[in-house]
């Protein structure tokens, strides 16, 4: 039986950029770890080994360098779309390009104080410490006539040590879990939003007060929503994004529940009124869903593993 050739790509992957800015004596970090992938005509190096259309992957990969050079790093969806363009543009053979970044943030350490005994404390404005909240991601696709940018964070731990019940869900004689009233709710959030900007007439959305102001309504929902599931509170987080960010039309999570059982104290003769707890890293519950603006299409893979 004869064999043909399905979907394929090939780039330079995990690219490890790291620019500083020099304002004077002020320094300033981006730091990326970005991805590129390649597809269009290229059947021939598949069947018969040619390479006249390919593009090296170690061409991909300078580029990302001199392009953080040339272009400097705004913002990672903005250095993403630079590269995009580039790279179909410049290539016949290339028809779509797909810039994946993880972002690692870093703040500056504060210095002692004018008054520190220690000298130059108060001139500090080099030195960081790195951000352990959470990675920043983006993911820009270009085919030389639309644009689709989903970004989004993995790896943010959140907890909230009150105002969460569990109760009601259905029961069968395998059940065992308690119904709770007063529990700790906590997750690590892998979220993915996708921008509504598609095409260079639109107006481009200001990518850094994106995320911030995105990060922010995503936390206040957390915190605010009373929660009697998970599932509500992860909607409550999905809508508050949806209903203050006119720029994004869909959010997609996968919140793992990071469970906190209240430890059995009577065999010691001590009471646990709801103060000392087990953190259980597995297993977890898994919950995950789209949300959208109305009207709108999901385009987010249901499965965040490789996005």
């Amino acid at each position: 039986m004869p064999t043909i050739l399905g979907q394929n790509q090939y780039g330079k992957a995990e690219n490890r950029v790291v620019k500083i800015t020099r304002d004077g004596a002020t320094h300033h970090i981006k730091d990326l770890n970005v991805s590129v992938s390649l597809s269009g005509d290229m059947d021939e190096v598949h069947y018969s080994g040619s390479n006249a259309n390919v593009l090296p992957t170690d061409t991909t990969k300078n580029t990302v360098y001199a392009f953080a050079k040339e272009h400097g790093i705004e913002s990672a969806e903005q250095f993403g779309i630079h590269l995009a363009r580039h790279f179909v543009t410049s290539q016949e053979p290339i028809r779509t390009a797909r810039i994946r970044i993880e972002e690692y943030a870093w703040e500056r350490i504060e210095a002692s104080g004018a008054n520190s005994r220690f000298v130059g404390a108060d001139e500090v404005k080099h030195s960081f410490v790195r951000k352990g909240q959470e990675t920043r991601l983006t993911q820009v696709t270009y085919d030389g006539e639309s644009w689709e940018v989903i970004s989004g964070l993995k790896d943010l731990v959140v907890m909230n040590s009150t105002d969460s019940e569990f109760w009601g869900y259905v029961k069968d004689k395998y059940t065992t879990l308690p119904e709770a009233y007063d529990r700790i709710l906590a997750t690590q959030v892998s979220a993915r939003w996708r921008f509504n900007w598609t095409d260079d007439e639109q107006r481009t959305p200001s990518w850094e007060e994106s995320y911030e102001q995105t990060k922010k309504h995503m936390l206040q929902a957390f915190a605010e929503t009373y929660s009697l599931s998970l599932q509500q509170t992860l909607y409550q987080m999905g809508s508050r994004i949806i209903d203050n960010r006119g720029e994004i039309d869909e959010v997609r999570f996968s919140l793992p529940n990071k469970h906190h059982f209240l430890v059995d104290l009577e065999p010691f003769g001590l009471k646990n009124d709801n103060e000392v707890y087990y953190a259980a890293d597995r297993p977890y519950g898994l919950i995950e869903a789209t949300i959208l603006r109305d009207g709108c299409a999901a385009k987010i893979p249901v499965d965040l593993t490789n996005l």
